[in-house]
């Protein structure tokens, strides 16, 4: 039984997931906001990519990541273009700026994560990757586990 003094598990892992997010926004930087941060990972790791999908992985509303996109574009990070398959609607795509400073984001991240994971044993690291992975609910719905 838990002493009601002990923070729960949930606590604990929202606890770690604010300390790497904290640690991993002060590697950005003064001039770029970790939401735009995120932003460039999504339109960078997917490619050229609709609006709506930039809203759906970022969990806003539409609306919103037009914003965000707009400052991107502003800032020479973003290009938008007519999507090819969808003349009505349009792509988000990196400029060659927008991979740069993309790299510096995605180094920025492992530097932290590194840092933060450090205080892990390799076997520490390994469980939770483990354990971790078997709460994701992506992995669940593919490995047949969801609703467990």
């Amino acid at each position: 039984m838990r002493d009601a003094d002990e923070p729960s598990l949930d606590e604990l892992l929202m606890g770690a997931a604010r300390a790497l997010r904290r640690r991993w926004a002060a590697g950005l930087g003064p001039d770029l906001a970790p939401h735009d941060a995120r932003a460039l990972r999504v339109i960078g790791h997917h490619g050229p990519t609709r609006l709506g999908v930039v809203a759906d992985r970022l969990r806003i509303a539409p609306r919103s990541a037009t914003d965000v996109v707009d400052r991107l574009e502003s800032r020479g990070l973003v290009s938008r273009a007519p999507d090819p398959d969808d003349r009505r609607a349009m792509t988000v795509t990196l400029t060659e700026m927008g991979e740069s400073v993309l790299a510096e984001v995605d180094a920025a991240r492992r530097a932290g994560a590194d840092d933060f994971f450090g205080a892990l044993s390799e076997h520490e690291g390994a469980s939770l990757a483990s354990i971790l992975t078997r709460l994701d609910p992506r992995e669940a719905s593919t490995s047949g586990r969801a609703g467990r």
